[in-house]
């Protein structure tokens, strides 16, 4: 299982103040003979009457670092979607970036991919 992110407590509260519930804590995900885990599963229900939504979230924090080994992370990270398993999320799933503030605890947008 990965170390958790130093924001991880911070984007869950977030999170929670945002009207999500913590599903999974970490996400264990798996397709075929490949595992995963995702940092936070939540969900939110909207009424009785409507589906509830479900997200997967991956924190990443390229901060506390030289810049350039901030890029090299980043431009590794978001190379996973240029495999197999990355073009399916792409696909099939909405990808959303999310964008909060560590002091607050509070989302501040959703970035839509």
């Amino acid at each position: 299982m990965p170390a958790k992110d130093r924001y991880h407590q911070t984007v869950k509260n977030a999170l929670i103040k945002d009207g999500w519930t913590i599903t999974n804590d970490p996400l264990h995900l798996r397709w075929g003979n490949k595992d995963m885990y995702v940092d936070l599963g939540a969900e939110r229900l909207f009424s009785a009457e409507k589906e509830g939504q479900r997200i997967a979230v991956e924190i990443k924090t390229f901060g506390g670092i030289s810049e350039m080994l901030a890029l090299e992370q980043a431009i590794v990270f978001f190379d996973l979607f240029e495999e197999p398993l990355g073009q399916l999320f792409l696909q099939k799933y909405q990808l959303s970036l999310i964008v909060f503030d560590p002091e607050q605890e509070v989302i501040l947008e959703w970035i839509h991919c």
